[in-house]
């Protein structure tokens, strides 16, 4: 890992020292997600209650700009303003480039037909189902790594080539038994293992940002 990613990870561990027993697990975690997207791979995340919001926090962190512009490049343009000379001037000057990530918990329509039609802790199963193809990357949020519905959803994802990386609390869980990669919050409080993930994932989208569109 280059200079410029490593000193996001130096600048989490001064603010939260606790994490610095799972600096590697973040770092590797991170690793899976940069190889993902560049071969043209996307993020699917799914969580519960606090960890469902998690996932929606991560999809606007990467979706769009989080510290840095993200302008479109020249070509891209380019392109919209030939496509339609009027809203493609409006579309190349606000347009950002996004790494694409799906949060599994935001399709209503979906989830509840599924979960009246079928079996409700398939819900996210079915749309890694749907979603997912080889290559993706699914994040599972679990404070306990436990959660029935996540753990479906991982076997899915394992079954259909992905790589998985759980992100829990410091116990040893099905999660971690199935992920390539897990990062266990060093805490057993549900809250204070939540008050840890939103760091750790931020430092993921900056890195992440850093590398695909920093200088």
């Amino acid at each position: 890992m280059n200079i410029r990613l490593q000193r996001q990870v130096n600048l989490l561990i001064k603010r939260y020292p606790i994490l610095e027993s799972v600096e590697q697990n973040i770092i590797d975690a991170y690793l899976v997600m940069q190889e993902s997207y560049e071969n043209g791979g996307k993020l699917l995340i799914a969580g519960n209650g606090g960890s469902a919001a998690d996932s929606e926090h991560i999809v606007g962190e990467l979706m769009k700009g989080f510290k840095l512009p993200r302008k479109t490049n020249d070509k891209y343009a380019n392109k919209l303003i030939e496509t339609e000379p009027e809203l493609g001037k409006v579309l190349a000057e606000n347009l950002q480039m996004a790494l694409p990530a799906i949060a599994l918990d935001g399709h209503m329509a979906l989830s509840t037909a599924y979960m009246n039609d079928c079996e409700p802790l398939l819900c996210f199963a079915q749309q890694v189902n749907g979603f997912g193809k080889e290559g993706d990357v699914f994040l599972g949020i679990s404070t306990s790594g436990n959660s029935k519905n996540i753990l479906y959803a991982a076997t899915v994802a394992k079954a259909k080539g992905m790589k998985i990386v759980g992100l829990t609390g410091q116990n040893d869980s099905k999660l971690s038994a199935i992920a390539d990669v897990t990062v266990k919050a060093p805490n057993m409080e549900t809250y204070m293992i939540q008050e840890l993930h939103l760091p750790i994932y931020h430092c993921w989208c900056l890195m992440l940002e850093d590398y695909f569109f920093g200088e």
